[in-house]
């Protein structure tokens, strides 16, 4: 087919020059255009249209390569660093007294939550010692009530507090988690769990029967340490009956519990991995066991200091970010060290909001 082009053309030419020649050159200019389209059809060459709305290759795989921001679904604020005990493994020690303003509080809280926050958990310290529990009641009524969280938590000793405090606040609390590594008393003592005359497993059991009466989700935190590896407390959470007992493994943090510059010597607390695993094998048959190890804690929580600073664990203490009422969420979590897989590994991802516990108060 394409052997007829030379024949083509070479017709066209012989009729141009019968032609005067005044207008040899605006009969020639059209055929050499004819000429070129037509040799450039010859070489099978056809433009190929674009897919719409896909980026070319090169674009496409810089865009896949981008680093998508972390969305900071559930975070730990630490707003308070002081409490009333003096549990030796703390890796959260009292190394300022520092309480951000209230309005600053709720300022950095809004930021969170416009960055995708889903659920909030007050700690310490211990929360309930700063303003005797207002400052936290506030703080908890502001994430359900403004902000709209599907879950707010505390974690907290409960030693301080009070019944007026669910009275006032618990309607917008969806869980109460209550630290106690021991039914024994003796080792509450020896862990720094002990208050002079209280008792801190009579005083569990009273949280327990207000949680009910205010219908609170009630949680039980338990670190697995040198002094209560061995104890056998199936008996007692099956009888508390908690929405999840979380079973930590004493871990160490550089500047918290371990090193020169610590306020805890957690050392003599620590347990090998065989021996932790040895307490859950000797509880497996509690039913709201969630189990943490060393490697699923370190870098699995999302943890804001008292200044709102994100805190980075990877490298075995806690380096910190700027703070997110000066940089933003966005630009601050960068630093978090976060991992995200770990977090939903390890079951940080769960039904968290009493409306959706369906519990029998």
């Amino acid at each position: 087919m394409w052997m007829l082009v030379p024949i083509a053309f070479a017709g066209k030419l012989l009729s141009a020059f019968r032609k005067p020649l005044s207008s040899l050159w605006s009969s020639l200019v059209p055929w050499f255009f004819w000429l070129r389209a037509v040799l450039w059809l010859a070489g099978g060459k056809s433009p190929q249209p674009r897919a719409r709305g896909r980026l070319p290759a090169s674009r496409a795989g810089a865009k896949e390569g981008l680093d998508q921001p972390t969305i900071p679904t559930s975070v730990n604020y630490h707003f308070t660093r002081q409490c009333n005990y003096k549990c030796g493994f703390c890796f959260h020690t009292a190394k300022t007294s520092f309480v951000l303003p209230l309005a600053e509080a709720k300022r950095g809280l809004r930021l969170l939550q416009e960055a995708g926050m889903e659920k909030i958990n007050f700690s310490g310290g211990e929360p309930f010692i700063h303003d005797r529990g207002e400052y936290l009641g506030k703080l908890v009524r502001f994430c359900k009530e403004e902000l709209g969280l599907p879950s707010v938590s505390i974690v907290s000793n409960g030693s301080l507090i009070r019944e007026r405090w669910f009275q006032n606040y618990g309607e917008y609390l969806d869980i109460l988690a209550i630290s106690c590594d021991s039914f024994d008393e003796q080792v509450n003592v020896l862990i720094g769990r002990g208050q002079g005359k209280k008792n801190h497993v009579e005083n569990l059991q009273k949280l327990r029967t207000w949680c009910r009466d205010y219908r609170v989700a009630f949680k039980i935190n338990s670190v697995i340490n040198r002094f209560n590896v061995d104890e056998d407390m199936r008996e007692q959470i099956k009888a508390l009956n908690p929405v999840r007992w979380k079973v930590f493994q004493c871990l160490l943090i550089e500047g918290e519990n371990s090193g020169e510059d610590a306020l805890r010597e957690a050392q003599q607390f620590v347990i090998s991995d065989e021996e932790f695993e040895g307490f859950l094998d000797r509880h497996k048959e509690v039913s709201c066991l969630v189990p943490e190890s060393n490697q699923k804690m370190r870098d699995s929580y999302l943890i804001l200091d008292e200044y709102m600073r994100f805190l980075n664990c990877q490298n075995g203490r806690k380096d910190p970010s700027k703070s997110i009422l000066d940089v933003g969420v966005e630009e601050a979590i960068k630093f978090s060290g976060f991992d995200e897989k770990m977090f939903l590994k390890r079951g940080g991802k769960y039904v968290w909001s009493k409306a959706d516990l369906k519990l029998d108060w």
